[in-house]
């Protein structure tokens, strides 16, 4: 009788010990705390470090605004907002080559200056989620060697004179996002398709070290580099959002 016991208390304690174990293992490939688009740990190389980034998939654009990606664009400027109510971001580009999506250059850059939002109203300094083309260029500074169509105007671009200091230049580079607009149009055409409540004029432009109305800006180097690398031929478009609406 007591053999019998001993053999059933020690079954027990295996299979605790198995059930124990089926918990750890389940714990442990729970992606809590991972950045977006990110789901568990990586799985190791056969040399047992990290495996790289899939080159298939923007990094941190989950699939929702990832299937909006038109199949045919190559260059995708993605714009990452550290929060939704920040206007603190980085700007990416990457462009479609063989193999994937490879990353061209990055650079710090501000967006509104409330943060970021799905509705996008006039006024609400905010910039809109979502994924748009880019088709047009131009400022009051000359042509640096665009690719995209440049309107230079050195009336129609300029700051208003009451701004401050710092953003007299903002509007020396633009590239105009086609958030409710006609796209192709040169960037101070303000029609807006939508209606005027919806907002617009919506830019990538020259930083002042601070949060924008709604566009987003960033260094002369990384402009000039944006004008001189995006290509009407390979159908630019940019991503953009808070990190977290971006890895939705």
């Amino acid at each position: 009788m007591r053999i019998d016991s001993v053999r059933r208390s020690t079954r027990w304690v295996a299979a605790l010990g198995t059930l124990f174990l089926t918990t750890l293992s389940a714990c442990g490939t729970a992606s809590s705390g991972a950045a977006p688009g990110h789901h568990g740990p990586a799985a190791p190389t056969a040399s047992g470090s990290a495996a790289a980034p899939d080159p298939a998939r923007i990094p941190g654009v989950g699939s929702h605004l990832y299937a909006r990606i038109p199949a045919r664009s190559r260059q995708v400027v993605a714009v990452y907002g550290e929060g939704r109510d920040s206007a603190e971001s980085e700007v990416v580009l990457y462009v479609r080559r063989a193999g994937g999506w490879h990353k061209e250059g990055g650079w710090a850059a501000h967006n509104g200056r409330r943060g970021w939002t799905l509705d996008h109203h006039e006024d609400d300094k905010r910039s809109p989620v979502g994924v748009f083309t880019l088709s047009a260029a131009g400022g009051t500074f000359a042509d640096p060697g665009s690719k995209l169509p440049y309107d230079r105007n050195i009336y129609a671009y300029a700051s208003p004179k009451e701004w401050p200091k710092a953003y007299q230049h903002d509007f020396g580079y633009v590239i105009a996002i086609d958030y409710n607009r006609v796209p192709g149009t040169p960037p101070r055409d303000g029609t807006r398709p939508s209606g005027a409540a919806k907002g617009g004029g919506i830019w990538l432009h020259l930083d002042h070290g601070s949060g924008t109305s709604a566009c987003v800006s960033m260094p002369r180097s990384a402009m000039e580099t944006l004008l001189r690398t995006l290509d009407p031929a390979r159908h630019p478009v940019v991503v953009m959002g808070d990190r977290a609406d971006l890895g939705a």
